[in-house]
């Protein structure tokens, strides 16, 4: 009977740190954490951005497996929102950055001015879109 037990969980354990390892490889290979690291000139402390996404994936798991909660409050729910909603949004930003897909769209629509303005309201849009989404009830 433990036998059994112990090589289930050896097999959960391996499976996890496989997907855990094929994630986080994507998350570097996208550029995400050089880019944070490149655009705000903080490149001294890439290793506290790569500490940072290792401890968010390991704790969020953690709490998700163990169904933690942290009766924090509406506040520290939205600011959590808000953060995740930044990292999902650099994460799709970085991904359409690899895939070229602005500039690609940029040149076969003939756009010559007014780039910053269609991301901005690109962005915009996506947030009110959520908001809109996840307060309608309200």
């Amino acid at each position: 009977m433990w036998g059994k037990q112990l090589l289930l969980a050896l097999i959960g354990l391996s499976a996890g740190v496989t997907v855990a390892g094929g994630l986080f490889s994507f998350v570097v290979s996208l550029g995400v954490v050089s880019d944070f690291a490149d655009r705000t000139h903080t490149g001294k402390h890439i290793r506290l951005y790569e500490m940072s996404v290792a401890l968010g994936g390991i704790l969020g798991n953690i709490f998700f497996i163990y169904q933690i909660s942290l009766p924090l409050g509406m506040g520290a729910l939205m600011l959590f929102g808000m953060f995740a909603g930044i990292f999902v949004g650099c994460w799709s930003m970085a991904l359409a950055e690899i895939l070229n897909v602005f500039p690609i769209f940029i040149r076969r629509m003939k756009v010559l001015k007014g780039i910053p303005y269609i991301i901005l309201g690109i962005a915009l849009g996506k947030g009110i879109g959520a908001c809109v989404f996840f307060f309608k009830g309200w």
